[in-house]
């Protein structure tokens, strides 16, 4: 079996894949600036119009570990490209959207094209790079994802100034387009041949769906009666699901990789990490203005985090592939913590500079914990269970985001979001990944079944 692609080809693979990325999160983050301007073209309330965007979360969420398991036995490759020819059709559908119903059905699909996108990607970036080389190429992945996320916004305002805001959504075709002409450099590996378990995944789907789904419509001030039984029947499918799941040989949900205590303390550490970050950068700005800063002072603010993100996430991926990933996640999250309690107790009057330096230091540490925690998932699975593992990976990543705006939804209600309560909150979360990260130093953690994929993942020896 080849290690990675060879070159040329390798290159042309990685900038399919980058541009694939971005097209899915450049175009997931642009309709947070046209959420006003639709809201008044389709004469619905401002309330209404954010279901545009959560709509787009949850689905995202409840599909990608059935995507995951789809792309193991049908081609990850087809389900990449798949996935991007949904999302793109998706996209050109929202010029005919007259109705917020309407567009809320379009965004469902465009979801369900980057769910094929998201999914398998990690999978297939494992196939590109050598094994000594994966944490690199996950790190470059972080920082096209991180940069995408940064001009998303921009994007969106200088579109929106031109142009109507259907276009805002078709500012991403160019992306997909560049991704499916240099497709052909993309691998595709050999699908599995085994069935896929399509009650796990209506269950998984349904899990995801009605948790994530209940806790929404319960901090956004609906019926908490009817939030918690939502909230309730989705535990209840899960318990079902997960013991269903403990019978199969190719589960959905990769509990298979989550016995594994080092994955398990992954995964868990990751969730952390993803609810403080996004704690911290979506209860900030409601914190600065508060303190008088303009809105845009207060993008300026928050713009050294994916910043100092892109320079430090490549270099922790370049580390990871020589140093165990629990020493950097350790460092990172001291890093973190530390930035996060300076954030907290900041000067009463701060300046421009004086958020702006934590800021950077506190993406600085999460930028040093996430890379390598992938690299590590990702690489330490079976090569024919790598999909699974990625998805894992993304759903970590969307679940951990949308408990972060949940938090901060919480907090806000309960009128402590605009002051120090969401850093420290953040703090506690840092300090669960941190130690989630140490902890798989210790001898006691270790996978002694490690070695079956030593000669996919050579550092696996220092047991990350």
């Amino acid at each position: 079996m080849t290690d990675g692609l060879p070159l040329p080809r390798r290159y042309l693979a990685i900038a399919a894949m980058s541009f694939g990325s971005a097209l899915v999160i450049i175009d997931g983050g642009v309709a947070n600036v046209a959420l006003p301007t639709i809201a008044r073209d389709l004469h619905v309330d401002q309330s209404a119009v954010v279901s545009v965007v959560t709509i787009y979360q949850v689905m995202l969420v409840m599909l990608m570990l059935p995507f995951a398991g789809l792309g193991e036995r049908v081609g990850l490759k087809r389900i990449y490209q798949g996935g991007q020819l949904v999302f793109t059709v998706a996209t050109l559908l929202c010029f005919f959207a007259k109705s917020l119903p309407f567009l809320l059905i379009v965004r469902a699909v465009q979801a369900i094209g980057a769910a094929g996108v998201l999914s398998v990607a990690s999978a297939l970036i494992r196939q590109i790079y050598p094994a000594n080389q994966l944490g690199r190429g996950l790190g470059i992945n972080s920082v096209v994802v991180t940069s995408a996320a940064a001009a998303a916004p921009t994007i969106g305002g200088l579109v929106l100034s031109v142009a109507p805001w259907p276009w805002v959504f078709a500012s991403a075709i160019p992306f997909a387009v560049a991704s499916l002409a240099l497709g052909s450099a993309i691998p595709a590996p050999k699908p599995r041949a085994t069935t896929f378990d399509v009650i796990g995944a209506v269950m998984c789907a349904a899990m995801f769906g009605l948790i994530i789904g209940g806790l929404e419509t319960m901090v956004h001030g609906d019926s908490p009666v009817v939030s918690a039984a939502i909230v309730l029947l989705g535990i209840v499918i899960g318990y079902f699901f997960v013991r269903r799941e403990k019978g199969e040989t190719d589960p959905i949900l990769p509990i298979d990789l989550l016995a594994r205590p080092v994955l398990a303390l992954s995964a868990i550490g990751g969730f952390a990490a993803f609810t403080a970050s996004m704690t911290l950068l979506i209860s900030t700005p409601f914190r600065l203005h508060a303190l008088g800063f303009s809105a845009a002072a207060i993008g300026a603010a928050i713009a050294p985090w994916p910043l100092t993100n892109m320079v430090v996430a490549p270099l922790s991926g370049f580390l990871s592939d020589r140093i165990p990933a629990g020493i950097l996640g350790g460092i990172g999250m001291v890093v973190s913590i530390c930035a996060l309690l300076l954030l907290a107790f900041m000067p009463a009057d701060p300046s421009y500079f004086d958020v702006a330096w934590r800021m950077a230091l506190c993406g600085s540490g999460f930028g040093l914990f996430l890379p390598p925690n992938a690299r590590l998932v990702v690489g330490s699975a079976p090569r024919e269970r790598a999909a699974a593992a990625g998805g894992l990976v993304s759903t970590v990543r969307l679940a951990g985001q949308t408990t972060g705006a949940t938090v901060v939804a919480l907090l806000l209600a309960l009128g402590v979001g605009e002051g120090f309560v969401p850093p420290l909150v953040a703090v506690g979360l840092a300090v669960i990944a941190g130690l989630c990260s140490v902890a798989r130093l210790r001898p006691s953690i270790r996978n002694p079944q490690a070695a079956e994929v030593a000669d996919e993942v050579p550092t696996l020896k220092h047991a990350r």
